[in-house]
C-alpha cells in the first residue's frame, strides 16, 4: 500500500494491526486502550462532525497535553484536506490568542486543563466560530459564558459515527507547528502531509510491530508527534500516554515501555538519578527495577547530547540513540541506530535527505523539508534557498553521511579581533561537570562569559560550601585547553533557573 499521507497511515494501521492497542492511557486508576481500528473510526468520525459544521478545509487549532482525543483531533483535521494547528499549552492565554489568530483558527479543540486560554479566545479571536471540549460532557449553546458555542468532544463522535474518505493532496499544507525558538519571534511552519509522512516512514528502524512505547515529551512538538505517534502507528507500535511529568516512574513501571523518546536535559537528569539508587545491585538489575523492566532504547534529540551519557547508559543495559532534527524538517534529519551508530556524531542523514555545507552552515533538502514559515514570506525566502534548508546550525558531513553539529550560526560570537567562538562549544565541556546543571556563555563587555546555574542537590551531596571557588576552578580547567582567544573571562552564579523553551531549550536573550 503507498503511504503518501497521514490518512494512508491511519488506514494501514486499520488493516495491518486492526484489534492490537494503538494507545493505551489512564483514566484516574484504570488503564484504558484504543485498538488501531477504534482509532480510524475515531478519526473518521471527527472529520464528518467538521463537515456538518462547514469546516472542512479549515485551520482547527488543538491545545493540552497529550491524549488519545488530541490526536483522534490531528488525524480528523489533517485527513479531511483541513489544517490543523497544535499549539503549546504551556504559554499564557494571550500569547495562545495571538497565535490563533494569526494562523486563521475557525475552531478551537482544547483540554479544560486550558480553559482560562479557551474563555480568553472565544472572546479575542474573531475567527472562532465554535470550541470543543476535551471533558465537556454536554453541548453549551453560545451564550454569556462564551460568545460561541463550546462542543462535548465526546458527543461530537458518537453523533458523527460512520465512514469518511476524502482525496488528498500530499503537497498541501496540513499543519502549521510554531517554532518555540530561544531567540525571536516564533515562526508558523507549514508542513504538508508529504513532509510528515515521508519522515516517518522512509527508515526502517527494525523496531516490531507490537513493541510498547511511553510519550514523555510534549505532543505539539514535531519530534513528539512525528516519531512517537506517526512512525509509532505505521510499525504497529503499542503507545502507551503518559499522564504527567510527576508520574512518570510510576507510569513507567505501569506500562513497562520497551522505548521511549527524550530531551538531553531529561536524560541527564535520569542519569543522576539512576546514579544515586543503591549500588549493590548490578547496574542492568538497577535499571529494569528504575523503568519497569522493559526499557532497552531511549531515543535523544532536541539538542547536544553529551557521548559520554551515551556510553554510561549502556553500562546500564540501555541503548541511547542521538538524532538530530529541526520543525522544518518535520522534525528528523538524522539519527543512529543500533546497528549503526557514530557516537559523537548526530547519527546518519535519513534516505529522504540530503546534506551540504554552505560556509560552514549546514544546509538540507528533501521530501520533510517545510513549505514555508506562514505569512512571512521574508522569513521565508531567508531560510529556503533554491529548495534548500539553510538550518542555521554549525558542522559537517562525513564520508558515511554522519553529521556533527558544533554550534548555532546565529549564536555565534564574533570578538573584536575578528576570531569566531561557538558558545555551544564550551557550554558542553562546561555540562561534563555534575555541578552543573544549567550554563550560558555570551560575550559579555568584549570578553567570554559563562553563566552558570548550578545543582545544589549534587553540591550538597559532595559537600560543596563555596559553590563559586568549585565553577571557578571548573572553569579554570576548560581554559586550559583553549587557545587565548576562547578562554572564558567572566563567571555568574545563578540561583534561579533560566528561562526555557517548551522544548526545555534555555532562552539566550536573557
Amino acid at each position: 500500500m503507498a503511504v503518501n499521507t497521514m490518512k494512508d497511515i491511519i488506514n494501514h494501521g486499520a488493516e495491518c494491526y486492526g484489534d492490537q492497542d494503538a494507545f493505551r492511557y489512564k483514566v484516574r486508576k484504570e488503564i484504558r486502550s484504543k485498538s488501531y481500528r477504534q482509532l480510524k473510526a475515531d478519526c473518521e468520525a471527527f472529520s464528518r462532525g467538521l463537515e456538518s459544521l462547514g469546516l472542512l478545509g479549515k485551520h482547527i487549532a488543538v491545545i493540552g497535553a497529550t491524549s488519545y482525543f488530541w490526536v483522534t483531533a490531528y488525524f480528523g483535521t489533517a485527513n479531511s484536506g483541513g489544517v490543523i494547528v497544535p499549539l503549546d499549552a504551556g504559554l499564557p492565554a494571550g500569547d495562545l490568542c495571538e497565535l490563533i489568530n494569526r494562523a486563521d483558527v475557525s475552531a478551537l479543540v482544547y483540554d479544560e486543563l486550558r480553559k482560562d486560554a479557551a474563555e480568553a479566545a472565544a472572546k479575542k479571536c474573531p475567527g472562532l466560530s465554535c470550541m470543543i471540549s476535551m471533558q465537556a460532557d454536554h453541548d453549551r449553546p453560545a451564550g454569556e459564558e462564551s460568545p460561541v458555542p463550546v462542543l462535548s468532544f465526546q458527543k461530537f463522535l458518537s453523533d458523527h459515527e460512520g465512514s469518511f474518505d476524502m482525496e488528498l493532496d500530499p503537497d498541501k499544507m496540513c499543519a502549521i507547528l510554531f517554532t518555540s525558538g530561544t531567540t525571536g519571534i516564533s515562526k508558523g511552519v507549514m508542513l504538508s502531509h508529504r513532509n510528515l509522512t515521508d519522515n516517518a516512514v522512509c527508515l526502517d528502524m527494525k523496531i516490531p510491530a507490537g513493541t510498547v512505547s511511553m510519550t514523555l515529551l510534549p505532543i505539539h512538538h514535531a519530534y513528539c508527534f512525528t516519531m512517537d505517534i506517526l512512525k509509532g502507528l505505521y510499525i504497529g507500535i503499542t503507545i502507551c500516554i503518559n499522564d504527567s511529568i510527576m508520574h512518570v516512574s510510576r507510569n513507567m513501571k505501569l506500562f513497562k515501555p520497551e522505548i521511549v523518546l527524550l530531551v538531553p536535559l531529561v536524560i541527564k537528569s535520569i542519569y543522576a538519578k539512576l546514579k544515586d539508587l543503591p549500588s549493590l545491585l548490578p547496574k542492568h538489575l538497577v535499571a529494569k527495577e528504575a523503568f519497569g523492566g522493559r526499557l532497552k532504547t531511549i531515543c535523544s534529540g532536541g539538542a547536544y547530547l553529551d557521548p559520554e551519557l551515551i556510553r554510561q547508559f549502556a553500562e546500564y543495559g540501555i541503548t541511547v540513540l542521538q538524532g538530530y532534527g529541526m520543525t522544518e524538517c518535520s522534525p528528523v534529519i538524522s539519527t543512529n541506530l543500533e546497528w549503526a551508530n557514530k557516537i559523537g556524531s548526530v547519527g546518519k542523514l535519513l534516505p529522504n535527505c540530503q546534506a551540504k555545507v554552505v560556509d560552514e552552515e549546514l544546509w538540507v533538502r528533501g521530501s520533510s523539508v517545510m513549505l514555508g514559515y506562514y505569512k512571512m514570506p521574508e522569513e521565508t525566502a531567508a531560510t529556503l534557498t533554491d529548495g534548500w534548508l539553510r538550518t542555521g546550525d554549525l558542522g559537517y558531513v562525513d564520508e558515511d553521511n554522519y553529521i556533527y553539529i558544533t554550534g548555532r550560526k546565529k549564536n555565534l560570537i564574533i570578538l573584536e579581533n575578528g576570531e569566531n567562538v561557538s558558545p555551544e562549544e564550551l557550554e558542553n565541556l562546561l555540562y561534563k561537570d555534575p555541578l552543573v546543571k544549567e550554563a550560558l556563555v555570551r560575550e559579555s563587555g568584549s570578553v567570554i562569559e559563562a553563566e552558570i546555574f548550578p545543582d545544589e542537590e549534587y553540591a550538597k551531596k559532595k559537600k560543596i560550601r563555596n559553590m563559586e571557588e568549585h565553577l571557578q576552578a571548573l572553569v579554570n580547567r576548560v581554559n586550559e585547553g583553549q587557545p587565548p582567544y576562547k578562554k572564558i573571562h567572566s563567571l555568574k552564579v545563578r540561583n534561579t533557573e533560566f528561562q526555557k523553551t517548551s522544548s526545555k531549550k534555555i532562552k539566550r536573550n536573557q
